[in-house]
């Protein structure tokens, strides 16, 4: 017993000196630079020796399925079917002279093939739908060793299998201890630097003292998921008295653009160790949380929004109008609250890579846990942020125009879909005025032709 007390010693020695050097290492290569806003490149080299890796798994599985003639791709994965563009009007049109060669305006009021048509469409609907495959996953056509981005593929050779077991024991084993302890260290700042910059009287040596206590957890936080940023146009940054619209991919979203600025959030109140965060952010900083009870009354959202940008020294306000998270394909529907307040909007468009981890945010399937569980052990988040020249309400422009334009060049911005479809769709029936618009537009057509006949 007394034999083995030297090596019970030695090995509490050799535990407490790895201790040290981890932290001094996390310390010195990760939590000072993002204090500072400074970074070594560790981030951008672990990037490339990735994408290499990638191409190499991704060569080897093709030949090897190759080699045993299996399929390695799906034919048909989640992506868009691309369909011209054309209109009810023309679509029947083109059904009816297909049919017979009389022309739309000698056709009855109403035809058999019109039946057939919608017939047609709505199976194409079900098959094809551009609304809820915007709430799945993105499946990639290339391997990135994580086993949960394209279920097709499957075993092809030893040295790829013990590849992906490799893979799987840093990013669980180094990887996740490691973002765990560094998310806990921007958490703890946050809690702890807002709550103590709060009790400083009301000047520039606060609002000085928030806005670097907020980008420095923020910083440390984007580290935490080794979030490998580029910023795109800068000089667009939105600025005191505006609003901030970007489309909304992930709850992490607010960090990559925290992380680069200083926003004052706009949000529900939580309990928990959100409402903890909230309570201590709201001391430092003008942020504006909306009891549950009035985040439905509209009114009330637009005043205190209305208040908060009129006063030009305040924050911008950072807003993601869509409501809810989309799957880094396309942008849908904005709310029009934001635009009808009459500020400034300053657009911000976000593109993940999925190359090296889905984050995207599936509330329906995964709960929050769930969700940075999967966050923290991908390789990494790579994303791109564009800043957009601000954009006003011209005269003529109503809320919902002004927000489908700024909603348009979001998506020419960041390469995604431009979708009219509402995502409250995720977890709501269709409402009856979507479908009341179609109807009213085949009566249009039909009673204008009818109209048209009898003036003749």
């Amino acid at each position: 017993m007394f034999l083995l007390l030297p090596f019970d010693s030695l090995i509490v020695n050799l535990l407490g000196i790895s201790l040290t050097v981890l932290f001094t290492l996390l310390l010195v290569f990760i939590i000072v630079p993002a204090v500072f806003g400074v970074s070594f490149g560790i981030r951008k080299l672990y990037m490339k020796t990735l994408l290499k890796i990638f191409a190499w798994a991704t060569l080897r599985m093709e030949r090897g399925a190759k080699e045993k003639n299996h399929q390695l791709y799906k034919p048909y994965t989640n992506g868009i079917i691309a369909k011209d563009p054309t209109s009810l009007e023309e679509e029947i049109k083109e059904i009816r002279q297909s049919g017979s060669n009389k022309a739309l305006d000698k056709t009855p009021e109403f035809e058999l093939s019109d039946i057939f048509y919608f017939c047609r469409k709505g199976m194409e609907t079900i098959m094809d739908d551009e609304v809820t495959k915007r709430f799945s996953a993105e499946e990639l056509e290339s391997w990135n060793l994580l086993s949960r981005t394209n279920y097709n593929f499957q075993y092809i050779s030893l040295r790829l299998t013990i590849l992906w077991g490799l893979g799987v024991l840093i990013r669980y084993c180094f990887l996740l201890p490691l973002r765990i302890a560094l998310a806990f260290t921007g958490i703890s700042l946050l809690v702890v630097g807002t709550t103590m910059v709060g009790y400083l009287p009301n000047g520039r040596f606060k609002e000085f003292l928030s806005k670097h206590v907020h980008l420095m957890c923020y910083r440390i936080c984007v580290r935490a998921l080794t979030a490998i940023i580029t910023y795109h146009n800068r000089k667009n940054r939105p600025r005191n008295g505006g609003i901030c619209v970007a489309n909304h991919t992930s709850p992490i979203d607010v960090i990559i653009l925290a992380s680069d600025g200083y926003y004052a959030m706009v949000g529900q109140v939580h309990g928990g160790l959100m409402g903890v965060i909230q309570r201590a952010m709201v001391k430092a900083c003008p942020h504006v949380w909306f009891e549950r009870s009035e985040v439905k009354d509209r009114h009330l959202v637009a005043k205190r929004l209305t208040e908060h940008v009129q006063d030009k020294s305040k924050l911008p306000i950072l807003i993601f109008p869509e409501g809810t998270c989309i799957n880094n394909t396309s942008v849908m529907m904005f709310k029009k609250g934001s635009f009808e307040i009459g500020a400034t909007v300053y657009p911000v468009a976000i593109k993940y890579d999925p190359q090296f981890g889905d984050a995207f945010w599936n509330s329906s399937k995964y709960g929050m846990v769930t969700y940075l569980l999967r966050m923290m052990t991908s390789w990494a988040i790579v994303c791109s942020v564009w800043y957009l020249p601000p954009m006003t309400r011209e005269k003529d422009e109503d809320a919902v125009q002004f927000a489908n334009r700024v909603k348009s060049a979001i998506a020419r911005q960041g390469g995604l879909v431009d979708l009219l479809w509402d995502g409250g769709l995720k977890r709501e029936k269709v409402k009856d005025t979507f479908k009341e618009e179609q109807q009213k537009l085949y009566s249009k057509m039909i009673v204008g032709n009818h109209e048209d006949r009898s003036r003749s």
